[in-house]
């Protein structure tokens, strides 16, 4: 099937996408592995701070990534949704949006309210808290992230799944228009 250019989101939407996923990959990854090592050996430590760098790399796409999406329409998929099927699309991708941003927020105002600070690896430096420290908060936050994250791993099972039925039942061109 020739695919026409037409037919696909732009490269800068298709980037962000591609990168955005790596990212959001990669801050799992590492948050799942901090069990793994003894807490001695320092590495768990590194691997959170590398988890909180990848969200704060998500936070920075997901804007670009949403003004891209506001200003291009996304390519219609071929054959054409039936409407309850493109509102269940849209919600889904409304979702992820919310997500790209809510958890990266959540994740900064936990360390800046837990610990007073974001430490910049590699300096002496950090961001002070424009919040002062409260810790209690901070705990708070940092329950809602993880139960956020959770269901974040539904919504991005969601669209996954969604994405290999468009695939291999219903034979369509979505996921051509991605890549």
């Amino acid at each position: 099937m020739n695919h026409s250019l037409s037919n696909r989101y732009s490269a800068k939407a298709r980037h962000f996408h591609w990168t955005v996923a790596a990212l959001v990959i990669l801050a799992y990854s590492l948050i799942l592995s901090t069990d793994i090592f003894p807490r001695s050996t320092g590495i768990p430590a590194f691997l959170l701070q590398s988890h909180f760098w990848a969200g704060i790399g998500v936070f920075l796409l997901a804007f670009p990534r949403l003004i891209e999406r506001l200003r291009h329409l996304p390519p219609p998929v071929s054959p054409p949704l039936h409407p309850k099927l493109e509102l269940a699309s849209r919600i889904t991708h409304w979702a992820l949006y919310a997500f790209l941003f809510a958890q990266p927020l959540l994740g900064i105002m936990t360390v800046w309210l837990s610990n007073g600070a974001i430490p910049v690896p590699g300096t002496s430096l950090a961001v002070p808290s424009p919040f002062g420290v409260t810790p209690h908060l901070g705990h708070s936050l940092e329950s809602i992230h993880k139960t956020l994250g959770t269901a974040f791993y539904y919504v991005i099972g969601l669209h996954i799944a969604a994405v290999l039925w468009h695939q291999f039942v219903r034979r369509d061109d979505l996921l051509k228009r991605m890549w």
